[in-house]
């Protein structure tokens, strides 16, 4: 079983990774607190829970995907893990460059909670970017040539989801507060983009200059 667990530094820099970036505002925030704005804490908690799933499928495929291009070639895995330090470089430059978007309000009309439900799924399953994101983030945390490679992908990416949950609860409680501090405060969403960009920043950094060593 702790094959398929990381080294503990490996670890803590993954977890502080995705605290920053569930931290920062995106699609999958806008969703589910634009839920909890417009019509109820539940909605908000249900169109989550859709989005949570969706990445638990992602998981999955990704883990599958990856493994099975590790087994295939090790160089093909070692390239792509630099191509997906160049995209976290991109992402940075990108959050800086034109900042995070998140509107939360819009249409009050109610909808039943299971519908929420699969809204969220389905936004999160259809959304290509995370689709690249889990591609190009979860394999920085694997070794090309690991053999428990498949497992830890898997692991990373439900821990993903494991620390995206209780993290979440508390942003859909205070959605309303969170949304009136943001319109007042402009430069905190500023400083959440140079944090989320520092991070994945950090990451490409170090990533590129371990593949050319």
């Amino acid at each position: 079983m702790m094959n398929f667990v990381p080294a503990a530094p490996v670890l803590l820099a993954y977890i502080l990774a995705v605290v920053a970036l569930i931290l920062t505002p995106g699609p999958d925030m806008t969703l589910f607190l634009g839920k909890a704005v417009s019509q109820s804490r539940m909605a908000g908690v249900a169109a989550m829970l859709g989005n949570s799933l969706g990445l638990v499928i992602h998981t999955v495929l990704v883990a599958i995907g990856l493994a099975a291009l590790l087994a295939a070639s090790v160089t093909a895995f070692t390239v792509l893990k630099v191509v997906g330090a160049a995209y976290l470089a991109y992402l940075a430059y990108q959050a800086i460059r034109h900042g995070s978007a998140l509107t939360l309000g819009g249409n009050r009309t109610a909808a039943p909670l299971y519908r929420v439900f699969l809204h969220g799924l389905t936004v999160n399953l259809l959304n290509p970017k995370i689709i690249v994101f889990f591609v190009t983030f979860l394999p920085q945390f694997v070794l090309p040539g690991d053999p428990h490679a498949s497992g830890k992908l898997m692991f990373l990416g439900l821990l993903f989801v494991a620390v995206s949950i209780p993290m979440s609860l508390p942003m859909i409680y205070f959605a309303g507060s969170i949304a009136d501090f943001l319109k007042r405060s402009p430069k905190a969403t500023r400083a959440v983009d140079y944090l989320f960009a520092t991070v994945l920043g950090g990451f490409a950094v170090r990533l590129i200059l371990a593949q050319t060593k």
